[in-house]
């Protein structure tokens, strides 16, 4: 199934497609090779999940993008002290190729415009055998998450016409910024600016930076965590160069742009986000990619104002209802449907705030279910948080679970995320408990896969799994010995407490197990159907009853009084043995379920 981001990228990316404002950027007044209308956009999570859309796999070079992770070379080479020495932190408000220093000291303002940029390159020297750029080029690599190489074209184009940036580089070495050969520096610069990545490498490079500087693809260490944070901080104030402050509160995310057409952001601790477009405008800012860093950012929540904490947290649990039982005691028949179609119905559990990255994982968990998982139940109530995220996904994924005729179901009470989702619309059942959800759900299993067993039939009290293991004349005879009683709905047939009355066998209708809770409240244990049987587990109990047992709508019983047992152990002994050690054989078999319904309950 498609997920709803997909299908939401997807929309986005025709949508904007539509925009052909902006000219294309020619490599050193070449004419360029870039097609006009190319067009993708990427986002990357800090777990490694890549959603893209349009042309991300088109390669085109970094241009200033490359800006950022010489930076953080620079810093984890020097440190902070000694690249501060050169370069300042401070945003500049001018374009990204102004030749603007510092009076004085000759200091460019941050590693974001080319004069600083320059400064930072002269400052990565060869290492282990390799050169200052071959460095350069494997950093670009390891965020990337694969090999990458400089456009010997574009570079050569390039270095033809790089007098601005030339003299900017003697400049800066009039100034001892640049302390070795400035046309050397400046062919370094260049090459790092004419490395060729795609849309994709683009946003798992992003994501490197939103995951501490390690690859979420590959698990490389690709930078240290210290320089991405001050990386990250200074992309924020000057990434955009003149664009920066109407970027910081339109997108709200640290983000670089190069003329080349990409355009990288990123939300630290969740994910990076890489737009190509070649059509750029007057900042040198790609125009689609700004457009769609805007609008992701507005309809996904992405700004860091409102951006919440990671999504791995989000989901605490994913199990079918086999694991988690809904209390209700089933015939064998239908619990046999049961065990065998379980898997079809799937409860998750989530916590924490419903942003973009708790829903981004709410949906990719639900997205890589297998068809045949029918009923997807999301259990709200520990999520603090609804964003307008969740609810717009939420209903899209509602809307493809309903094509594929499959169904979207929510537990939470009052005050819960549960009443917040309740504007996806009336077709989305909600529950206040996870058994009431999970016996919904067993229902509707029960209905399509056993459909002869949905409408509860009375069971005689011979037929009774109780008495199964007794031949039929001796189940007979035991059931000759009974009491018919009915009940009416809401009627208390057992209270706790009470001595043993006898076994009560359920004819038809339901019966609810309830115990005290923590707080002396009433917890609903279980529920007993026809064919089913209660009150002698009062017998292993002191003789006391321990559940009060109330009937769930009208119900009809059959009961076997302890007076009748104790006559029939004088009038035949024989019997009443083969009646215990049935009733035994089925009492542990009760123990034993209802100490795995007990787990459930305390996990609820």
């Amino acid at each position: 199934m498609e997920s709803p981001i997909e299908s939401y990228l997807r929309h986005l990316h025709a949508e904007l497609s539509e925009q052909r404002d902006g000219t294309v950027y020619t490599p050193g007044g070449a004419p360029s090779l870039a097609n006009p209308d190319a067009f993708g956009i990427c986002l990357a999570t800090t777990d490694g999940q890549v959603y893209e859309v349009g042309d991300t796999r088109t390669e085109f070079t970094l241009q200033s993008l490359s800006k950022v992770f010489t930076y953080a070379v620079a810093l984890s080479d020097l440190g902070f002290d000694a690249v501060d020495a050169k370069v300042d932190v401070e945003p500049s408000g001018d374009p990204f190729n102004e030749i603007s220093l510092a009076a004085g000291t000759g200091r460019p303002d941050n590693a974001m415009i080319n004069a600083g940029a320059l400064a930072v390159t002269s400052l990565i020297k060869g290492s282990g055998g390799k050169s200052a750029i071959k460095r350069i080029v494997r950093v670009l690599s390891d965020c990337a998450g694969r090999e990458l190489a400089v456009s010997e074209p574009v570079f050569t184009a390039e270095r033809r016409h790089s007098d601005r940036n030339h003299a900017l580089a003697y400049l800066l070495s009039s100034f001892d910024i640049i302390e070795d050969d400035p046309t050397t520096v400046l062919e370094n610069y260049l090459r790092h600016c004419s490395v060729q990545v795609t849309c994709r490498d683009l946003a798992i490079m992003a994501a490197t930076l939103a995951n501490g500087g390690t690859n979420p693809v590959t698990d490389v260490q690709a930078l240290d965590l210290a320089p991405v944070e001050r990386v990250l901080s200074v992309m924020m104030t000057s990434g955009m160069y003149d664009d920066a402050g109407a970027w910081l509160t339109a997108v709200g995310m640290p983000a670089k742009s190069g003329v080349g057409g990409g355009t990288l952001a990123v939300l630290p601790g969740q994910l990076g986000v890489a737009v190509f477009s070649p059509r750029i405008d007057a900042h040198g800012n790609s125009v689609r990619g700004s457009l769609a860093s805007q609008r992701l950012s507005q309809e996904l929540e992405l700004h860091f104002v409102r951006a919440a904490r990671s999504g791995r947290s989000t989901i605490r649990s994913s199990t079918d209802i086999t694991e988690l039982p809904s209390g209700i005691r089933h015939p064998d028949e239908t619990a046999a449907t049961l065990t065998e179609h379980g898997h079809r119905a799937r409860v998750i559990e989530l916590s924490g705030d419903l942003m973009f990255a708790g829903t981004e994982a709410t949906l990719r968990e639900v997205c890589a279910l297998g068809d045949e998982v029918e009923l997807v139940i999301l259990d709200l109530r520990r999520v603090d948080k609804v964003g307008a995220v969740a609810l717009r996904m939420l209903s899209t994924l509602k809307h493809s679970l309903a094509a594929a005729g499959r169904e979207l179901l929510l537990i939470g009470t009052e005050g819960t995320a549960a009443e917040t989702l309740a504007d996806l619309g009336p077709h989305v059942r909600a529950f206040g408990t996870r058994s009431a959800a999970v016996e919904y759900a067993e229902n509707v299993l029960i209905g399509r896969y056993s459909p002869e067993l949905r409408v509860q039939t009375p069971i005689a009290a011979a037929d009774s799994p109780a008495l199964s293991a007794l031949d039929r004349e001796d189940a007979e005879a035991v059931a000759a010995l009974m009491e018919p009683r009915a009940c009416d709905d809401g009627e208390i047939v057992r209270r706790v407490g009470q001595r043993f009355g006898g076994v009560f066998f359920i004819v038809s209708g339901r019966i609810s197990t309830i115990v005290p809770g923590p707080t002396n409240e009433r917890v609903k244990l279980t529920t007993l159907s026809a064919g089913m049987t209660f009150g002698e587990l009062a017998l292993g109990s002191a003789d006391r009853q321990e559940t009060t047992e109330k009937a769930d709508g009208p119900v009809q019983l059959q009961v076997l009084t302890s007076e009748a047992i104790a006559q029939l152990e004088l009038d035949d002994p024989r019997l009443a043995v083969e009646l215990w050690k049935a009733l035994t054989r089925d009492a542990y078999t009760r123990v034993d379920q209802y100490l795995r319904e007990t787990a459930v309950r305390i996990r609820d």
